[in-house]
């Protein structure tokens, strides 16, 4: 367990020590009070320590140099040290004797500066959030508040005019240090960027897995983070020397990138965080701070409904009934024959007018759009396959998102965009994993740099998004380039199953999504309309039949503070309808801030009993709103063990049942309430905690 208090736990109570850089004897040390990353300048610039210091611990059992750049066939390391006697541990003591290598980068200057907001953001989406300044979840600051440290390197003899630096990124309040690396072409003649590691551990064993590492660049088939044997470890324990302790950043193709006179590089950004437990709550609650922090649009949750027709009178319709309920936005699905592309005038002004109606009555708008993937757009500007040199991908067949057909795309998008003054995009396949073996597309010279230009050209489109406030729900892992959500245990047959088994997955894909991701950070799926199959069981329309089935998924969706995609042509078709629908809105509404706070996970759903899950904010009143649900066909009796450690709560704690009257119950030294539950077959509840 961690070895902190309740009272000075970075995840109950806000941490205000500032981020800084000191410089003492040729050392620099970058710390905020949670972690320390020690350097020294001389005889080279390299990490000689890296400290946990929640538990007091050290990360590194050795020396590596801060990245390795290949360069027209040949490796060069940008700082570093060499000739540490052993690579089982770090004796400070060696320091003093290690050794430049002068055939690496050498240090030439550093300075400090401030966060920088790597894409636009407004926060027109969070006000509510915001108002309570969640500090300690959430955070108004952005970009957000810390130190920058940029390490500027000089080359070594054999590699002329090429100025590398190394940045660090450190964040007040969180045990979080972002780096990457920029690299810029001071020669007159072009320089190939064959290959670049932008961070080396040495991890010791028992801190391997209290270090996450991921990246804004890790997609399908992108896994920057690599775990791997580390040649210099020659007194381990395993005999082949295979142990993973060697924590690479790294892109897995090329970047593969012929860099021009006067160009600059910049990698992708990698992202540690410092765990301080192996609980994996409290692992989970450390990542979704982070992005928190570091990506605050995930904060933004709007309440939204999928409508599967485009025409006019379909989308008014869906546009009326969201106002009248109270969901705030309407996006026209796949297959409803939405065309964001289109560069039709009379098509365009339609969409203008339908826009401006859902603005007149407090709805955003917006639709689909499928990328790249899955889609062929003729044999010039498609994916080469590599292993046939014909056009083809993993998705059958894909755009290049790097050849002047992606130009045209974006230009035509944003066009619709800004001449229809529509709010959100739901982008399908930008799935950058693909790779493009062609020699002749505008934007990449060929398959070495054809995975990395395809992410730019996606990640610049994102931020043209965000720069105009456009929504982006996407379905791959975008949130530290500007997307707002990515599905959340989406299983596309599972959405055929019969309505009864649909439920309880969907709340078991909740249960477990909600452990790496905030609510807000997911979608759900609810197939108001058949979706793929499955026939009357599966579907819910007429939604008057299936009241208490659709009353299920609202429950649990608003619940857990999850937004779903409710897909159909309407969400009421009675007043009784609409009466449930409503309940469950305003009941999201009351609650939203704590609802949108985070997760702590109590029993899972596994169709026998009751199951429960706690939104916990030690920030706001109440601090705690626990969901309670019996699947079963029969009443439930339970002793609910529930854990308030961070509601911030120590003592005792006041809890109603619904809109009940307050109870006072005794909080145990483990943190703990016991509450007797009582449950209908096939019911809701909710406590909540002051």
């Amino acid at each position: 367990m961690h070895n902190t208090s309740q009272q000075n736990d970075w995840l109950v109570q806000p941490f205000q020590q500032s981020a800084t850089v000191q410089e003492t004897d040729n050392q620099l040390i970058l710390g905020n009070g949670l972690i320390q990353r020690r350097f020294v300048t001389a005889p080279n610039f390299a990490t000689v320590d890296y400290t946990n210091q929640i538990t007091e611990t050290s990360l590194l059992r050795g020396i590596k140099p801060e990245a390795v750049l290949t360069i027209d066939g040949h490796e060069f390391e940008v700082g570093g040290l060499k000739g540490q006697p052993d690579y089982a541990y770090l004796d400070s003591d060696w320091i003093a004797d290690l050794t430049n290598d002068e055939n690496a980068f050498q240090f030439r200057e550093y300075r400090v500066g401030e966060p920088e907001a790597r894409y636009p953001w407004m926060h027109r989406r969070t006000e509510t959030s915001l108002m309570h300044n969640l500090t300690g979840y959430a955070t108004s600051a952005y970009p957000p508040e810390g130190v920058t440290l940029t390490v500027a390197f000089s080359p070594p003899p054999s590699l002329d005019s090429l100025r590398v630096c190394v940045h660090y990124e450190l964040y007040q309040g969180i045990p979080v240090l972002s780096k990457w690396i920029t690299i810029h072409n001071e020669s007159q003649k072009p320089i190939q960027l064959e290959a670049l590691s932008c961070e080396i551990l040495a991890v010791n064993e028992q801190e391997q897995h209290r270090l996450h590492v991921e990246s804004d660049y890790a997609f399908s088939r992108m896994e920057t983070t690599q775990w791997g044997p580390d040649a210099d470890y020659l007194t381990q324990v395993d005999y082949r020397y295979q142990m993973p302790l060697l924590m690479t950043s790294h892109y897995p193709l090329g970047p593969g990138v012929l860099l021009q006179p006067g160009e600059t590089f910049t990698s992708f950004r990698t992202f540690e965080i410092f765990h301080d437990s192996d609980d994996r709550e409290r692992k989970g609650l450390a990542r979704r701070k982070m992005f928190r922090t570091v990506a605050p649009q995930v904060t933004e949750n709007p309440i939204l409904m999928h409508v599967r027709s485009a025409e006019s009178d379909a989308v008014r319709l869906a546009i009326e009934q969201c106002a009248e309920v109270g969901f705030e936005m309407v996006i026209m699905t796949f297959g409803s024959g939405y065309n964001i592309e289109s560069e039709d005038p009379e098509y365009i002004a339609t969409m203008k007018g339908l826009a401006d109606y859902a603005h007149s009555k407090g709805i955003q708008l917006g639709g689909y759009t499928l990328m790249c993937a899955s889609r062929g757009v003729g044999e010039e500007f498609n994916c080469i396959d590599p292993d046939t040199g014909q056009p083809g991908s993993r998705f059958g067949q894909s755009a290049c998102l790097a050849s002047a057909w992606g130009d045209g795309y974006v230009k035509r998008v944003l066009n619709f965009m800004d001449a229809t003054g529509m709010d959100i995009i739901e982008t399908d396949g930008p799935y950058h994993g693909d790779v493009c073996a062609s020699t002749k597309h505008e934007h990449h010279n060929g398959l070495a740099d054809s995975q990395l230009r395809q992410w730019e050209a996606c990640v610049d489109f994102y931020h043209e998004c965000r720069k105009r406030d456009i929504y982006i729900n996407s379905p791959d892992n975008y949130y530290l380039n500007g997307s707002n959500k990515c599905g959340m245990g989406y299983r596309e047959t599972n959405f055929s199953l019969p309505r009864e088994r649909q439920i309880l997955i969907a709340r078991q894909n909740i249960y477990d999504a909600t452990y790496e991701k905030t609510p807000s950070m997911g979608w759900m799926f609810v197939p108001l309309v058949e979706y793929h199959g499955g026939g009357q069981a599966a579907t819910f329309e007429p939604l008057c039949e299936h009241l208490d089935d659709y009353e299920s998924h609202l429950a649990q969706n608003f619940g857990s503070g999850v937004i779903a995609c409710y897909r159909g042509p309407r969400l009421f078709d009675t007043e009784q309808t609409k009466a449930v629908v409503k309940k469950w809105v305003d009941f999201f509404k009351k609650y939203r801030t704590i609802l949108e706070s985070d997760v702590i996970h109590v029993r899972r759903p596994d169709g026998r009993s009751i199951d429960c899950v706690l939104h916990a904010n030690p920030q706001l009143n109440p601090c705690g709103l626990a969901m309670l649900y019996n699947p079963t066909r029969t009443e439930q009796q339970i002793t609910l063990k529930l854990p308030v450690y961070y509601t911030g709560l120590s003592e005792t704690a006041k809890i109603r049942e619904k809109e009940g009257e307050p109870k006072q119950y005794e909080i145990d030294r483990n943190y703990n309430v016991e509450i007797p539950i009582e449950m209908a077959a096939k019911s809701v509840s909710y406590l909540v905690i002051e």
